[in-house]
């Protein structure tokens, strides 16, 4: 029975959720499709809210990007699939988590620190996408959520999503960072960023390119803008107004 629920707690898939304003989720999706090889499903929510991304050509690929069309500014957040959602939810709530909605298929969650994540249930998906090989360079691929904590949350917020997720924790080449790496193939793993500020908890995705230079002339063609370079990242801003990152990793491995 005990390796039985173990099984049922474990992440099986990972998802990374685009959370844009609605008034621009079309700018969003063009955009988000040209920059990772995919394309749009239908929507499909109560509202129309969530359209999946897939990947272009990759016959028997499973999906983890989405975007989903929100109100206020938007942001970004994971989705676990897992076999048994009553339980992993209750679960996260033993440890800190709040539960803000249940839906038929989705529980919403707010980590301790204020993070919003979903709860969905396990299909089946086991094939990560591939690494798209497009203009940005040697290739680049959507693989990791960085989760924005305050300074007074961050040693909470590491503990919760480390015993949530029982990943592999380590601390970052940069003391500000604390890296979250399953140990199975999942398409999309979280990084923890320390601020320098008290601001409200957020996060934003994170695209491993090797070449920052090619991704960053690939990303502007696509509709993006510069905000600021650093030696091992690019910070950028979608059409939608929306932040994110290019950053130097090796897109086969994450790391």
């Amino acid at each position: 029975m005990i390796l039985a629920s173990r099984r049922r707690a474990v992440i099986r898939w990972t998802y990374a959720v685009i959370d844009r304003p609605t008034a621009l989720v079309g700018p969003a999706k063009d955009f988000w499709t040209a920059v990772t090889g995919t394309h749009a499903s239908a929507p499909r929510g109560a509202r129309g809210e969530l359209t999946t991304l897939r990947a272009e050509g990759a016959e028997g690929a499973d999906a983890c990007l989405a975007v989903q069309a929100v109100g206020g500014a938007g942001g970004a957040h994971p989705d676990l699939a897992v076999r048994d959602v009553p339980g992993f939810t209750a679960r996260a709530a033993r440890l800190g988590a709040l539960v803000e909605a249940q839906q038929p298929g989705v529980t919403v969650l707010r980590s301790p620190g204020g993070q919003l994540f979903c709860v969905v249930p396990w299909r089946g998906q086991k094939v990560r996408p591939p690494v798209f090989g497009g203009p940005g360079g040697p290739g680049s691929r959507l693989d990791q959520l960085c989760l924005d904590v305050a300074p007074a949350v961050f040693d909470a917020e590491v503990a919760f999503w480390t015993a949530l997720t029982g990943w592999d924790g380590t601390p970052g080449d940069h003391e500000e960072f604390h890296a979250l790496r399953p140990r199975s193939d999942l398409p999309v793993h979280l990084l923890l960023q320390r601020l320098d500020d008290a601001g409200p908890a957020s996060a934003h995705l994170d695209i491993a390119c090797p070449d920052l230079d090619a991704g960053r002339a690939w990303h502007e063609r696509c509709g993006a803008e510069l905000v600021r370079e650093h030696p091992a990242w690019t910070v950028m801003r979608d059409p939608a107004g929306g932040v994110y990152c290019l950053t130097r990793r090796d897109p086969m491995t994450g790391r």
